[in-house]
């Protein structure tokens, strides 16, 4: 689904709109630099505080070379091209969910000092852990404790392999079946042999082997299998599915935490804003994450993320795999953060897992 860029949802009201205007009227103004600070600094405020600014606040707090008049004036021209609002007519302004957007895509600023510290950290991390969810478990409380977030890491999931060639070894009462996905991806099986199955073997190899090589993309017809076979056959298909269904298993599923950091956002104070989110994660943690690094609010096709915002970034494995890491909060989060943290994770997992 195309995402909407943020001024494609309004016009600027001192444009007119008659049918005959010329198209290079309806295009939007470009913010002045006076409105790009304004935005910017009006974000860091409501951030920080979760409180609706003025303009006499925005002059106070952070030093703007400008009047209150001149700072109200760009927060109004803000309001009208919808990425401001006002929650109450004599509250100060909020960002929009449009204004959020056009924050991250333009005036996002270099991370903060928590963010170098964890890509310092994790730069000498090395693989001490025995399992692949201990790693996976420690950068992610790692990802929530730096943000206070909902930190989500799926586990790499492998694409299927192409199978290039088997070799059926008879040893004994055992088969050993060698399976050559490519020039440095190759499994063996160990199965129990039944009694005459093995005459059958160097003809079912060589059926097999033709099979590959009709460009099925890897897979083979067992539904052509010669009646003559059925016996080794059977054996050596099942053998496949079964190490197929194994691997399917050992990848897919999450590992997430930081609820109790949610449960601390005012945004989610009450257990009912809260269930569809978590309830998502538990559930279906793939529907969460999207193609795209930010998504803001309503961009996100699940409605359980309407009032959120998801900074995610991918990670590939040496073997082929690839998965995801995410942090889940309310749209006011601090998302220069949240960028540089998902990437340093992204990123450490890429060489631990190389």
């Amino acid at each position: 689904m195309r995402q909407l860029h943020p001024y494609d949802q309004f016009k600027s009201p001192s444009i007119p709109c008659p049918s005959l205007a010329p198209l290079q009227s309806l295009a939007p103004r470009p913010l002045s630099n006076r409105q790009r600070d304004v935005l910017q600094l009006a974000v860091r405020h409501y951030v920080d505080t979760m409180e609706p600014v003025g303009s006499q606040t925005l002059v106070r707090r952070f030093g703007l070379p400008a009047s209150p008049a001149t700072v109200r004036s760009a927060m109004g021209a803000l309001e009208q091209k919808g990425l401001l609002t006002q929650p109450h007519a004599s509250a100060g302004r909020i960002p929009s969910q449009q204004g959020y957007r056009l924050y991250v895509d333009q005036l996002l600023p270099a991370p903060g000092a928590a963010a170098l510290q964890l890509d310092r950290e994790l730069t000498g991390l090395s693989l001490q852990w025995a399992a692949l969810d201990d790693l996976l478990l420690h950068l992610s409380r790692r990802l929530a404790d730096l943000t206070g977030l909902l930190s989500l890491i799926t586990r790499p999931e492998r694409s299927q392999t192409h199978l290039h060639a088997l070799r059926l070894v008879p040893s004994g009462e055992r088969l050993l079946i060698f399976l050559v996905a490519g020039s440095a991806a190759a499994t063996s099986l160990n199965l129990r042999l039944p009694a005459q199955a093995s005459d059958e073997l160097p003809a079912l190899e060589r059926w097999a082997g033709n099979q590959l090589q009709l460009g099925q993309g890897g897979q083979i017809d067992w539904n052509a299998l010669p009646p003559q076979l059925n016996r080794s056959g059977r054996l050596v298909r099942q053998a496949l599915q079964s190490h197929q269904d194994a691997g399917l298993a050992a990848g897919g599923g999450a590992v997430a935490t930081g609820l109790a950091g949610l449960l601390g956002q005012p945004e989610f104070s009450q257990t009912a804003t809260l269930r569809p989110l978590v309830e998502l994660v538990e559930d279906a943690p793939q529907q969460v994450l999207q193609q795209g690094g930010i998504w803001i609010g309503a961009e996100h096709p699940h409605a359980a993320l309407r009032d959120c915002s998801v900074v995610q970034a991918d990670y590939r494995t040496g073997d082929g795999g690839r998965g995801q890491v995410a942090l889940i909060g309310p749209m006011r989060m601090a998302y220069a953060t949240a960028h540089a943290a998902v990437r340093s994770v992204a990123g450490v997992l890429e060489r631990l897992l190389a």
